[in-house]
């Protein structure tokens, strides 16, 4: 069992929209033996969607508006790969799936550096204790003093760096990365299809002149020995203790640099680590399984309308057929078809370790943040849903299609794109997202995968807060005086709408005793 578990890395890769993240992935499915599914890499003319993006409205607008689960075998390791949505409109999505890896690996653009999204996610890796490994993208282009992007990522994401590849120029005098890690040279030849030739080469030997050219070879060394300076050597508990950030150079696109990221990774990130659960921490090497659902996807096959929970494997061997008991309904559950994924792509499996993402078939009975387990009664938290910043009524636009517009209503909110508040003054559904995109995506998938046609109207509201109080007959009284912006969530809870600021301040002071909560999780 130690083998299975110490072959496991598990991680997300997370980034602005525009740093290349989804370039990244392919190319690590590339390398993965994945060739044949990973089709951009091979027709990047005519392919202009990723693998990991397998619905219609994300190979439409080029974008990732869902986690998506990949895996594949490499070096003797099994690698699970979650590729993040990168537009901040989803970010609670992202923030989700950061509670089920181990490590991270974050994209930067080398021209634009950090930008806000990955400013939000990496407050998420730190909370977590998350390590994080830092790919400094498009070094093919023309961008900013690698040394500059080293003194940005220290101060814009709080977190010490340590390059473990170095670039020799940027931009059109490009000429490769040298690997600090595995002290080899990389040369750089511009091609999408072949990987770049290594060279294994001492620095200080003439050899590195005749490669790269004398100017640029001394540039090198120089660049090299400040390195040695400046930053203290590399060391793998920093890293894993998520206090140093390994920073690596290259071109996802011409597939530069990618390998030694891979190979690097693989070595030094951490196999599956304990997780922690409201009762106890959980180890991964218990002979008891644990896992908590912490995605769920809805019409993953758009031709059988199916939905499927993403379960995180805690501890112990998950197996196929055995029962397991679903703890918040108290029910005991057998899965024949478990499944792993490659994108949209799955196939059945017997078993699956700590670290790995199982697939498992839903028709109704998970929701975010379930806990699967042997007997034991565990509840693994850390899976809020945020306070929504946009509100709009949500209307059927064909009377023909309600069961339909209800069923995508419930499957949709499942997943978590965006929560339902039915408010108790009009009977009104009300849809509350993090960003407007949402909105679109909502309906876009409500009309192309339920058949179903909605409309929204819209609401003038501030803020949702969960609210609770030890004084029945103050909440009571609360309820009575704003009864016009009350609304329960899909839990039966009571949520407060806020049509200002204001009147959410004085609704804090007026009411001393009722607790408002920004999450929902309390």
């Amino acid at each position: 069992m130690n083998q299975e578990i110490e072959r496991r890395r598990t991680f997300a890769i997370i980034s602005h929209p525009d740093a290349g993240k989804t370039t990244l992935t392919e190319k690590f499915l590339l390398f993965g033996g994945q060739i044949q599914v990973a089709g951009a890499v091979k027709n990047n003319k005519i392919r202009k969607s990723a693998t990991s993006d397998w619905m219609e409205i994300e190979k439409q607008r080029g974008i990732s508006v869902s986690t998506s689960v990949m895996e594949f075998d490499y070096e003797g390791y099994k690698v699970n790969i979650l590729d993040t949505p990168g537009h901040q409109d989803f970010c609670e999505d992202t923030y989700r799936t950061l509670t089920a890896v181990d490590s991270a690996i974050i994209v930067v653009d080398g021209a634009k550096g950090v930008e806000t999204q990955t400013r939000k996610l990496m407050e998420v890796c730190r909370m977590r204790n998350t390590p994080v490994i830092i790919f400094i993208n498009k070094m093919d282009r023309e961008g900013r003093d690698p040394f500059d992007l080293l003194d940005e990522l220290e101060e814009e994401l709080q977190i010490s760096v340590r390059p473990l590849s170095w670039p020799i120029n940027i931009g059109a005098k490009f000429k490769g990365v040298y690997n600090i890690f595995e002290h080899k040279l990389d040369l750089f030849k511009p091609d999408k299809q072949r990987v770049t030739e290594k060279v294994e080469v001492d620095i200080h030997s003439p050899e590195l002149d005749a490669q790269i050219g004398e100017q640029d070879a001394q540039q090198l060394r120089d660049d090299l020995e400040l390195i040695d300076g400046v930053y203290p050597e590399f060391d793998v508990e920093t890293y894993r203790s998520a206090e140093v950030a390994p920073v690596f150079f290259g071109s996802a696109l011409n597939n530069f640099g990618v390998q030694e990221l891979l190979n690097c990774f693989i070595k030094i990130a951490p196999s599956p680590r304990p997780t922690k659960a409201e009762e106890r921490m959980v180890d991964p090497e218990e002979p008891k399984f644990t896992g908590f659902i912490f995605k769920i996807t809805a019409n993953i096959d758009p031709n059988h309308r199916s939905c499927i929970a993403f379960c995180k494997v805690c501890s112990g061997k998950f197996e196929r057929n055995k029962p397991y008991l679903h703890v918040r309904q108290g029910k005991t559950l057998r899965f024949s078809s478990p499944t792993q994924f490659m994108a949209q792509r799955k196939s059945t499996i017997d078993e699956a370790w700590p670290g790995d993402i199982v697939g498992l078939p839903d028709n109704g009975i998970f929701k975010i943040g379930d806990t699967l387990t042997d007997g034991e009664k565990l509840h693994f938290r850390g899976l809020p849903s945020f306070s929504p910043e946009m509100f709009k009524y949500i209307e059927n636009d064909d009377p023909m299609k309600a069961k339909q517009l209800e069923k995508g209503i419930n499957q949709l909110m499942d997943e978590g794109v965006a929560q339902l508040f039915v408010n108790q003054f009009n009977g009104r559904k009300i849809i509350g997202t993090v960003g407007q995109l949402q909105f679109e995506v909502i309906q876009y998938r409500l009309e192309n995968e339920y058949n179903a046609k909605c409309r929204w109207e819209p609401v003038h509201l501030h803020k949702a807060c969960w609210i609770e109080s030890d004084d029945a007959e103050e909440l009571d009284q609360f309820k009575k005086r704003k009864y016009q912006y009350m609304a329960k969530d899909r839990d039966g809870r009571d949520v407060f709408l806020a049509d200002s600021g204001y009147v959410l301040s004085m609704a804090q002071q007026d009411f001393k005793h009722i607790k408002f909560h920004f999450t929902s999780e309390f």
